[in-house]
């Protein structure tokens, strides 16, 4: 597990400006990656075989920001010993990692004291919900930040179980160029695949 120093929020700050820095340069830093996997029990197939990336919403298979995110877990599936079809390649019963993705974006609410937690609205296209967000008393708007999570799950065929599941997830101010979504899909696939598979069941923070 990679180890962290946590530094609490005023403290940070006060370090940024003591360096001299732009509040907008602490903004742009990148908090850990928050990852959990779950493997089952007999999972002796996993990172070899053929293997295809599938939506877990067919409906984001035509979508470009979908197709980023595929193309980053496949690079790292790669990684690991599978490989995808060639063009015309029949396959039988390859491996599917079905991926799901959720971008929420929020603005930390009014403030009463130095730190509070705002409560936001969401968007994106991979799904809805109210995101939480840590606010500090600073003079001028806070910053829009951007809350992203993965799911893989890997599936055998053809019973279709579920052999191997990972989440991860992280949140950037919405100028930060990891916020972007060819930095970050690279980002969380490679920290939801790191020591792949994991120890069942932990929680992990990558950097």
């Amino acid at each position: 597990m990679t180890r962290l120093t946590i530094i609490p929020a005023a403290r940070s700050i006060a370090l940024c400006l003591a360096a001299g820095l732009a509040l907008a340069g602490c903004a742009a830093q990148v908090g850990p990656v928050e990852v959990t996997r779950f493997s089952a029990a007999d999972a002796s197939m996993l990172g070899r075989g053929v293997i295809r990336v599938d939506p877990a919403n067919p409906q984001d298979a035509a979508s470009l920001e979908f197709r980023t995110y595929a193309a980053a877990v496949g690079q790292e599936l790669a990684k690991l010993g599978y490989r995808q079809a060639l063009p015309g390649e029949t396959v039988r019963d390859p491996q599917v990692a079905v991926l799901s993705v959720e971008r929420q974006v929020y603005q930390p609410g009014p403030q009463r004291n130095p730190v509070s937690v705002g409560v936001g609205g969401s968007t994106g296209s991979y799904g809805s919900g109210l995101g939480l967000g840590l606010g500090i008393n600073l003079a001028g708007k806070p910053q829009d930040q951007v809350d992203t999570r993965m799911q893989v799950m890997i599936k055998d065929r053809p019973e279709g179980r579920t052999i191997w599941e990972g989440r991860a997830s992280f949140t950037v101010g919405s100028k930060s160029p990891v916020a972007q979504t060819s930095l970050g899909a690279a980002k969380m696939a490679e920290a939801l695949f790191r020591g792949f598979p994991g120890r069942s069941g932990e929680t992990i923070l990558v950097k």
